[in-house]
């Protein structure tokens, strides 16, 4: 029995949904820090803390969540995950001291970690190999749209019934997604990595592939948890923005990063469908995504206020093509029972990246320094793992190309 095309969609449309979710989550401390830092009396090194722990303990779980994900399978790794994280998420509304909600902080960014190899398995799992691209295109672009969706609303909430509530609204939002999943794959199983399955050769860590993506995710994703984290601030610092003000140039700097993410799954997939070298079509997206990312530090120069925001909106959408084509490169490079386990490295990865970055932030503002380096090396992170693949890949080991899983009833 096979199952049928509407049904699939809204499967597809679930797992992006999710995605939506665990970034809205992370981001609400982001988009309120103004009041939440005005009403507990934190500094920027404070909050360059918070931010740190969240990315180190997203960074210590994705060690053990691509285990997790491969062997709950697609089915029940998506409902756990977005379950978990979204408790964590209402306990910051009633977190009260500096510890407590770093003991939260730490919670969802554990939480979290399920979300990032349970949706790339489920797209690995869902698309075939030419298709992957736009799959995880439309996966990035959702993403954003999280972000797009968390400055316009969040403000609106916390100014009708504070700030606290945010957090618990998101969170029972999540609790209600894991509910309809539920529902929807009830009677279902997902073939690829829906039963547990022995790993096959070596160990992911003695794995060159293994470390290209590492690295990459390492440089390329400090740069996503820079904006995510301090764009909010950066904006109230040079423009003197906060509150509801704060969401329209974020709004346009995430839709920027969809709108990334979209071109660079159709027209790698448009090159494929023409026949166009695999390897060729994939490290020249990197590099080509690379090279937008450079006028970064220009944002900071910039005395008018349109200028800063078009110049982020660029960053955003190359940072979105670049992580659109490395997640494709993670599904073509693994064999599909080892996709959860290299996903989730190179997450921890992207973490470690995050991490730094963010306590470095932290610093950095507090030592008066500003924007500028920090912006100088998030524009050039892109070229240097783009440089990281091209050494340690020179030829692309294409072990999941051809071995795309489908989705069948259970019997």
């Amino acid at each position: 029995m096979t199952l049928s095309r509407g049904r699939t969609i809204f499967l597809f449309v679930l797992a992006l949904s999710a995605t939506i979710l665990n970034l809205i989550d992370r981001q609400i401390i982001s988009v309120l820090k103004p009041d939440i830092a005005g009403d507990l009396g934190w500094s920027d090194n404070d909050y360059g803390t918070l931010a740190a722990w969240f990315q180190g303990a997203a960074a210590v779980a994705f060690l053990f969540t691509g285990w997790i994900v491969d062997r709950l399978g697609v089915k029940w790794a998506n409902p756990v995950g977005v379950a978990l994280w979204s408790v964590a998420a209402m306990a910051h509304g009633v977190a009260r001291s500096f510890v407590q909600f770093v003991l939260c902080r730490v919670a969802l960014g554990a939480t979290e970690a399920m979300g990032t190899p349970a949706a790339i398995k489920t797209i690995a799992a869902i698309f075939e190999p030419a298709k992957r691209s736009s799959g995880y295109g439309m996966l990035n672009a959702i993403g954003s749209l999280g972000a797009i969706v968390a400055p316009l609303a969040i403000p609106f909430i916390a100014a009708a019934w504070g700030w606290r509530s945010a957090f618990v609204i998101g969170g029972a939002l999540g609790l209600l997604w894991a509910l309809l999943w539920l529902l929807a794959t009830r009677g279902l199983r997902f073939d690829q990595g829906e039963r547990p399955t022995a790993a096959r050769g070596p160990s992911i860590l003695a794995e060159r592939r293994s470390w290209a993506i590492a690295i990459a995710k390492f440089l390329s994703d400090a740069t996503w948890w820079l904006m995510l984290f301090w764009m909010p601030d950066f904006f109230n610092r040079s423009f003197g923005l906060k509150g509801v003000a704060l969401g329209p140039p974020l709004a346009i700097a995430y839709g920027c990063a969809a709108v990334g993410a979209l071109i660079a799954g159709a027209i790698t997939t448009r090159l494929l469908a023409r026949g166009h070298n695999i390897e060729r079509v994939r490290k020249g997206a990197l590099f080509v995504a690379a090279l937008f990312a450079l006028p970064l530090p220009f944002a900071d120069l910039a005395h008018q206020y349109w200028l800063a925001v078009t110049l982020l909106g660029l960053v955003m959408a190359a940072h979105q093509a670049f992580s659109s084509s490395l997640f494709t490169l993670i599904a073509d490079v693994s064999p599909p029972e080892k996709v959860g386990r290299v996903t989730s490295f190179g997450a921890f990865a992207g973490n470690i990246g995050g991490m730094v970055i963010a306590k470095v932030a932290g610093l950095v503002l507090a030592a008066g320094l500003g924007y500028l380096p920090l912006f100088v090396f998030a524009g050039c992170s892109y070229l240097l793992a783009a440089g990281a693949i091209q050494l340690l890949l020179p030829r692309l080991p294409l072990e999941g190309v051809g071995e795309g899983a489908t989705l069948a009833p259970a019997h």
